[in-house]
């Protein structure tokens, strides 16, 4: 049986230190010297709420803190002489929460009102207030429950980036490995395309030479060919995004409207809002939509124009590319691998991205690159 069939839930677990404490509080406050009366029944109440009051100490650790603090107040106002057991958990919770200034601020509050106010409702002198404050919050027990709480804070956040690390870890192996292997499949698929290839140029060119008729299946497979190994080049192109080779980015994006345009598109490239920089995986993944929307706008849209633009946000980098090609309302996207890949670098990095026909003929491809949320 795993330990965790034994673990207990946390809010179970804060009512058990809610009323542990309680009970402590309330036992040690009416077991010592205390007030009788009304000024009794005040003090036990505030005892049991200080106490109580830990049931919210994940949720809401300031409040928490100040309740404890106003309590302890009180029940020493009151008359009862006992340690504040329900600060100092406050104090723990507040600080493992990450709220340290506030903290030491309430603390410190609390350490100046205690005297002030056993002064004033006490019937003392002056050192037996202060000593009562002081039985009512040790410096030391403060100083340990701030240690305490700051300790398990830097656990919990070296534990979440040691969690980070392994993921990060994981998707950077399975990424490589994914690129491996896209690698040797297109090596594979060059050598066996290239054969068919030249085999169906050998044919058409001896059939040529013979005066013969040339098949249109001959023609095309040759055809078929030839496209196929282009398209083998480019995806090549797009995997060689590694160490070795400079990885493309926003600044790239001129040469590559350059580029579309030597196709004989007319592509036009916008930058609006202020620039900033951005991680390099957003600018990678910009440039890569834009060069996967322009190479199928050229070869299959039927398209004479296209338009680029990126807009930089304050929390995102918006990419769109626009044409005016063929297409309509009417047609469904086909989900080739090019859509397919945009797709897949938008998601990890958490944007989100809109291809589809617009409004009259031509196509959009828009992506929502976030720019604080990528690394």
């Amino acid at each position: 049986m795993g330990p965790g069939r034994f673990r207990v839930p946390a809010g179970a677990m804060d009512w058990a230190i809610a009323v542990s404490v309680t009970a402590l509080m309330v036992g040690t406050g009416l077991s010592g010297p205390h007030p009788v009366g009304e000024r009794a029944l005040l003090g036990s109440a505030l005892l049991a709420a200080g106490g109580l009051t830990l049931v919210a100490r994940r949720r809401a650790p300031v409040a928490v803190l100040a309740v404890t603090g106003l309590c302890a107040v009180g029940y020493e106002a009151a008359g009862f002489d006992a340690l504040a057991v329900p600060y100092l958990v406050a104090v723990y919770g507040a600080v493992r929460a990450g709220r340290r200034t506030l903290t030491v601020v309430a603390t410190v509050s609390l350490l100046l009102v205690l005297p002030l106010s056993a002064l004033v409702f006490g019937e003392g002198s002056a050192r037996e207030a202060f000593a009562q404050a002081r039985n009512v919050l040790e410096i030391a027990w403060l100083i340990a429950a701030f240690a305490a709480g700051e300790a398990l804070r830097q656990a919990e956040r070296r534990a979440d980036e040691a969690e980070r690390t392994r993921e990060e870890t994981a998707r950077r192996r399975a990424d490589e490995e994914r690129l491996h292997l896209a690698r040797e499949l297109h090596d594979s698929l060059t050598h066996q395309i290239s054969i068919i290839k030249v085999q169906s140029e050998v044919a058409v060119h001896v059939a040529r030479r013979r005066g013969e008729r040339v098949p249109e299946t001959l023609l095309a497979i040759q055809a078929a060919g030839r496209e196929a190994t282009r398209e083998l080049r480019a995806t090549l192109e797009a995997l060689r995004d590694d160490d070795t080779t400079p990885p493309q980015g926003l600044e790239h994006l001129p040469e590559l409207v350059e580029r579309a345009r030597s196709m004989g598109l007319d592509a036009t490239l916008t930058v609006e809002g202020h620039r900033h920089d951005v991680p390099a995986a957003v600018g990678r993944t910009a440039y890569r939509i834009v060069q996967e929307a322009l190479t199928n706008t050229a070869r299959h849209a039927g398209a004479t124009t296209a338009a680029v633009r990126i807009e930089y946000r304050p929390d995102t980098l918006s990419v769109q590319v626009e044409d005016d090609g063929k297409a309509t309302p009417d047609d469904a996207p086909a989900p080739g691998l090019g859509l397919l890949g945009m797709r897949e670098r938008v998601t990890v990095l958490g944007g989100r991205l809109r291809a589809e026909p617009r409004t009259g003929h031509g196509f959009t491809v828009q992506a929502e690159l976030p720019v604080e949320r990528a690394s």
